[in-house]
């Protein structure tokens, strides 16, 4: 029997070029906030939040040190968490040019699964 409440998938590339090129420490946070989000009921919003400026879109939350990341995603039938890709946040909002790239990518995942 599985512990986990929600699966995560990776859709594409975006997601694997950011991890790839992180940290091992950083890696090791993200995964372990990815865990929170698989196994959780209710994740905190310091780790889980609603892109509020979106239709939709989601982000995970890592900070290690000073340093803060972010990963955006979705969900697809509930329980699915699709993650789309990732980036260091080095000012208080969200760069526009990431969220403009989740939100392509966002289109993109729902075009290839209507295919």
């Amino acid at each position: 029997m599985s512990n986990f409440i929600r699966t995560a998938y990776v859709y594409g590339d975006s997601f694997w070029e950011f991890y790839n090129s992180q940290t091992k420490q950083v890696q090791d946070k993200i995964d372990w906030v990815i865990g929170l989000v698989r196994t959780l009921r209710i994740v905190l919003e310091k780790f889980f939040k609603h892109l509020e400026c979106t239709d939709g879109l989601y982000e995970m939350r890592v900070k290690v040190g000073s340093d803060i990341y972010r990963i955006f995603c979705l969900f697809d039938k509930g329980q699915l968490v699709i993650l789309l890709n990732g980036f260091q946040k080095k000012t208080d909002k969200a760069p526009r040019q990431e969220i403009e790239r989740a939100e392509r990518l966002k289109k993109q995942y729902h075009g290839d699964k209507e295919k």
